[in-house]
């Protein structure tokens, strides 16, 4: 898809540039700030001082001023130009000639002129924009011979140049580009990258330069863009490896430059623009005759054989504006996000923001609302920006006005709409969940009171079932907008006197201010009560810790709800799972509630599966997980006899009522995990041998057990057991409890995972039983080195027993290597109370 990156602005018209001769030609060209050197085919040199005229439309112009231009001695065309502006030297190549021209005057360097200085035989070169000579006043320059197959190396001085280095090429090189030590080459077939520093080389791709002319253009720091086979413009590194994606441009192309984000490339009858960051063809320009294509210092120039032209590049943020005009978000997105190198961090940043909350608005108005609400939280957008566009949302009292200029183009949800009732319920549904997810974030710090009071709003308006949580928390509503609001839509709504801002936040400490209670329906009866009841449990859990008040005692609050289930029970969850409270009466009072509600659900008919569901979870996770409550108070329902008998590791009781009692085979494999975690593998092992065995067993006490092979529901839930907890069981046991007629194919699963953990075992037993030989070797290879070390033994060293000197070569070594008179060993081992031989006694002296 199109758009409009750059215009093609004249800069240096024909007239201005070679009057009436008709066989004038540009050849090359060459910028440095404003100074615009020409090269023609007729060995002219051409200088101009280019100026950028400002426009009040706003439209760029340039101005050139031509100061000189001089005959350069030569009948062959200037074939390059090179300004090294650091020694106010041009580089020129004609007729296979590189020499040095004074850049204000034109005049040639004299000693360049004269004496050797001249580079012969030169088809084409480039210079080093990132040179590695740390001279600043010395440019280097990659130099390509017709004559042999080399890249030569120069130093370019202010009178003088000088041969460094000289790099033989496999093949005849065509075109050369020089970054650091890297040189990037098109030779006859192919595309390298060699280091002249190392000597190493690392092939491309292939590519024939009969058939089209190679390109080869250094776009940054050791990144190079190539003309690839297919019409592809190929990005490469010095490592030979491409990180961005190739553009795709004509077979034609004859030049190209880059201008980030952006591929300019060049053929014979147009210019055409490729993103570097989504390789898309952003704009096609109509250019004739063009044949030079350069990017001088983030300045785009093309000439034709007639003039020269220039490039300019509209700003970024004008382009991504008419990206997103055209609800182009992504690629908008994906331009905002390349340009940040070229942007300041602090203005990208609120760019960045500013773009992202447009796309939220676009996405919105396309009713795309997770896109939207992703680029609104990305974007940080302020919630007063989207909550206006709903009419009458926002409290009267709000100070708020929109962004300027806008980020959106709607005047409110009516104008998106158009008069689409299901787009604006849509639309509701969309700010409710948005507000409700952003509600409790610090994107609403400073507008709680409009978030909140538009939120209460909306939940009136279309019936929804959070209003009365709303209410009932801490919210910020504003009352002068909000009773109307309720009273408009018939809810009911319990609400202090005399808070104008914060009217729906109850008191925590009491109800120490009225309080007026509204209703216009028998339906809104049953919510009220509930509102009420959790209210008035509130005032004891959420009551503030007020210094010189005491604290209320929990017993006299049980005692004071005793007769309301409900709210006991909310208050005795909030002691013993919230606060933790480690008291006995508590948790048993608590199980007890949980209960009698499982055994009232069981009595209703018909049964509310979902809510006994709910009950009977809660009541299981009471059990298990409390240790204090009294046991025989809670013996009622079977499956939670079955979780008390666990905890009083009264296992086979446990598993005979979920088993033969509850037929619940589920819960009975929970039952063992439950009761095993925590414990050692030899106790898990033992809780599943016994469900096993319960299921192998197939009756309960007192009935005649049935016969095996008979396709029984516990042998499936056995065969069930085995597959998936195969790893709890000792296999070899299993297989001795197993019925002879079972198949095999049944307990497959569980036989390849026993071979498994099986072979696992005893390869892991022969590695360290392996591991213990090496060591116990090494020890002895130790013990042997320190037995044969020589003992030193002289009339100047003395016994270690006795205190006398050795008179005769013969010792005893004791442990350590310490060594003593023959007959003080022996003494020391028949005086010795357990007449022990020495164990590390040595006779070798």
């Amino acid at each position: 898809m199109s758009v409009k990156a750059f215009e093609l602005v004249p800069a240096v018209e024909r007239h201005l540039l070679m009057g009436d001769k008709a066989r004038i030609n540009i050849e090359c060209i060459e910028c440095c700030g404003k100074h615009l050197y020409v090269g023609t085919n007729d060995c002219f040199v051409h200088h101009f001082l280019l100026d950028e005229v400002p426009s009040p439309k706003g439209k760029p112009s340039y101005s050139a001023q031509k100061l000189l231009h001089k005959y350069l001695g030569l009948k062959k065309p200037v074939a390059e130009l090179r300004a090294a502006s650091a020694l106010e030297r041009l580089i020129v190549l004609c007729d296979g000639v590189v020499f040095l021209v004074d850049m204000v005057t034109l005049e040639s360097v004299p000693s360049a002129a004269g004496g050797g200085a001249k580079i012969r035989g030169v088809t084409t070169f480039c210079v080093n924009e990132n040179p590695v000579n740390g001279d600043p006043f010395c440019v280097e320059m990659g130099v390509l011979s017709s004559r042999r197959r080399t890249v030569q190396i120069y130093m370019v001085y202010e009178d003088r140049v000088q041969l460094v280095k000289e790099v033989n090429t496999p093949e005849q090189p065509c075109a050369v580009s020089l970054d650091g030590y890297f040189l990037c080459l098109a030779l006859t077939t192919q595309y390298v990258i060699l280091n002249y520093n190392t000597g190493a080389s690392q092939d491309l791709f292939p590519y024939n330069s009969e058939e089209r002319r190679p390109i080869v253009k250094r776009i940054s720091r050791e990144e190079f863009l190539l003309a690839a086979p297919g019409g592809l413009g190929m990005f490469a590194n010095a490592e030979g490896a491409s990180q961005r994606a190739p553009v795709s441009w004509s077979e034609g192309v004859i030049a190209a430059a880059v201008c980030f984000p952006y591929v300019v490339a060049l053929d014979e009858n147009f210019v055409t623009i490729h993103s570097m960051l989504d390789q898309q063809l952003k704009q096609t320009l109509s250019f004739r005759d063009g044949h030079v294509l350069q990017d001088f210092e983030g300045k785009v120039m093309l000439a034709s054989t007639k003039a020269v032209y220039v490039l300019v590049p509209l700003p970024l943020e004008r382009q991504i504006q008419d990206l997103l005009a055209s609800h182009r978000v992504e690629e908008a997105l994906v331009l905002t996000e390349g340009a940040q190198r070229n942007i300041p961090k602090d203005k990208f940043q609120v760019l960045h923001r500013r773009i992202l909350q447009q796309a939220g608005f676009i996405k919105f108005g396309q009713l795309q609302f997770l896109e939207a609400k992703e680029h609104f939280r990305k974007g940080q957008l302020d919630v007063r920006e989207l909550i206006s566009l709903y009419p009458l949302l926002l409290p009267a009292s709000s100070s708020f006005t929109r962004c300027h200029p806008p980020l959106h183009e709607f005047a409110d949800l009516n104008h998106l709409a158009q008069g689409d009732q299901d787009k604006v319920l849509r639309c509701k549904k969309f700010l409710i969940s948005y507000l409700g997810e952003v509600r409790g974030t610090d994107a609403v710090n400073g507008c709680r009171e409009d978030v909140d009071t538009a939120l209460l709003k909306l939940y009136a308006e279309q019936d929804h079932d959070s209003l009365l949580d709303l209410v009932a928390s801490d919210n910020c509503c504003v009352l002068a907008d909000s009773v109307p609001w309720l009273e408009k839509y018939h809810k009911c709504v319990c609400c202090r006197v005399g808070s104008p801002l914060q009217g729906f936040s109850p008191a925590w400490g009491g109800f120490q201010e009225g309080m007026i209670f509204m209703f216009y329906s028998s339906a809104d009866l049953i919510p009220l009560v509930r509102l009420l009841l959790l209210t008035g449990v509130h005032i004891f859990t959420r009551r503030p810790a007020c210094k010189g008040q005491p604290e209320v005692d929990p017993d006299q609050v049980i005692a004071y709800l005793g007769k309301h289930s409900q709210a006991l029970l909310l208050y005795l969850e909030h002691l013993v799972l919230e606060r933790k409270i480690q008291k006995e009466r508590f948790h048993t009072h608590l199980a007890v509630l949980y209960l009698e509600k499982v055994v009232l659900l069981l009595a209703e008919s018909p049964r509310d599966e979902g809510r006994l569901t709910r009950a009977r979870e809660k009541l299981q996770a009471m059990l298990r997980e409390s240790s204090l409550y009294r046991v025989k108070f809670l013996e009622n329902l079977l499956l939670e006899r079955a979780t008390l008998h666990g905890k009083l590791e009264e296992h086979d009781e446990a598993l005979r009522i979920l088993v033969h009692e509850l037929r619940d085979f589920p819960s009975a494999e929970a039952f063992c995990v439950w009761a095993s975690s925590g414990r050692d593998a030899a106790y898990q092992r033992r809780l599943f041998h016994l469900l096993l065995a319960v299921y192998l067993d197939g009756a309960p006490p007192g009935e005649a057990r049935a016969p095996h092979g008979d396709g029984s529901e516990m042998e499936m839930a056995a065969v069930d057991l085995l597959n998936r907890h195969g790893e709890a069981f000792d296999a070899v046991r299993v297989l001795r409890m197993l019925p002879e007629s079972w198949s095999l194919q049944l307990l497959r699963p569980f036989l390849n995972r026993a071979v498994r953990a099986s072979m696992h075992a005893s390869r892991t037993a022969k590695i360290a039983l392996g591991l213990a030989r090496s060591e116990n070797v090494q020890l002895l290879h130790d013990r042997l080195k320190e037995r044969r070390k020589p003992i030193f033994v002289s009339e100047k060293k003395g016994c270690h027993l006795c205190h006398n000197t050795f008179s005769e070569p013969d010792v005893v070594c004791l442990p350590g290597g310490v060594p003593v008179h023959v007959h003080c060993a022996a003494q020391r081992v028949r005086d010795s109370p357990t007449k022990r031989q020495l164990a590390n006694s040595s006779n070798h002296t």
